[in-house]
């Protein structure tokens, strides 16, 4: 059936293209499986619109002011807004009010490089095969600023799946992983119940026990994660050192923003034959795209959901104002 359908087609609910049109925002995805940063939009109250746009192994994407940075299988891209040369855009002149150029590349190698953001102007990034944080810039591959207390050496290995980063007030707050290890890709052993919340500035796992955690992020003052392997939306109770789910989202969670009062999750539709999915809770997930998730209500409120090409995704970001 999918076979006959264009490339990249996805279905969404009704009001989707409603939402996103009053938020005045854009939703960019990146999916290393497809090699694509894929950017959604409203065109009205009752279209969508989507621009796939190719980036090799497309993971962690960074937003600051009229900046973007994706990182890819070797290299980090940073691109630039362009607004007055959106207009001209040869073969759509008037249609677009942003467009992204190329300004710099900085060539890191194979990091698998995860969560990144602009940290005080710096950009940082979840080294996840060096487990550790680390700056990319036009000095080395990259610089450490970071490592969890357990890991005693940098080394390739993947140590911990160190993965996802928590900012406040310009500073990395809480960094999650699948595991305490310290031996290469000691993760996998446990990836069911061995995954931590560290809080950076101590070194302390406030968090454990958890099932795949990614995407932390802080929101009203609170903690928020995705217990990924459960397919979970979660709040930490830090004080306590225990966690509520706050809903479930019945697919592979990973990726997540905030617009307003919305959420826009990332889910993926897992591979069976690929040994780390295979016998995860969530296994028989078939759902990959977008679950838009009202906040204060706490209540799934729409979807977007992609019927072709598209079966994982890492990274989800909010651009404002386009």
């Amino acid at each position: 059936m999918t076979a006959s359908l264009p490339p990249f087609t996805s279905t969404y609910t009704p009001n989707v293209p409603e939402l996103l049109y009053e938020l005045k925002c854009t939703i960019a995805l990146s999916t290393y499986q497809a090699c694509k940063v894929i950017f959604i939009s409203a065109v009205g109250k009752d279209k969508l619109i989507q621009l796939p746009r190719t980036f090799d192994n497309a993971m962690g994407i960074a937003r600051r002011d009229d900046k973007l940075a994706i990182a890819c299988k070797n290299e980090v891209v940073v691109l630039r807004n362009s607004p007055d040369l959106a207009k001209y855009y040869p073969s759509k002149p008037g249609t677009y009010d942003a467009l992204y150029l190329p300004r710099a590349l900085y060539y890191t190698g194979q990091l698998s490089l995860h969560d990144m953001n602009y940290v005080n102007d710096r950009l940082t990034a979840i080294n996840t095969l060096f487990s550790c944080i680390s700056i990319i810039d036009e000095q080395y591959s990259f610089r450490t600023m970071w490592k969890p207390g357990f890991i005693d050496a940098l080394e390739p290995e993947d140590r911990c799946h160190l993965n996802g980063m928590a900012l406040a007030n310009e500073k990395i707050e809480f960094v999650t992983a699948l595991g305490n290890t310290n031996k290469k890709q000691g993760w996998r052993e446990n990836k069911l119940s061995g995954g931590v919340i560290i809080h950076v500035p101590t070194g302390e796992i406030v968090l454990n026990g958890l099932s795949m955690p990614h995407s932390p992020r802080i929101y009203y003052n609170d903690l928020y994660f995705l217990q990924s392997a459960r397919g979970e939306l979660m709040k930490a109770d830090l004080k306590n050192h225990k966690y509520d789910v706050i809903t479930k989202l019945n697919s592979f969670a990973r990726g997540m923003a905030k617009a307003g009062d919305y959420l826009f999750i990332g889910v993926s539709r897992l591979r069976h034959t690929n040994s780390v999915f295979a016998d995860l809770p969530i296994a028989g997930s078939s759902f990959a795209g977008i679950i838009i998730v009202h906040l204060p209500l706490v209540k799934v409120v729409g979807h977007i959901r992609y019927e072709t090409n598209v079966d994982e995704i890492y990274d989800v970001k909010i651009i404002p104002g386009f």
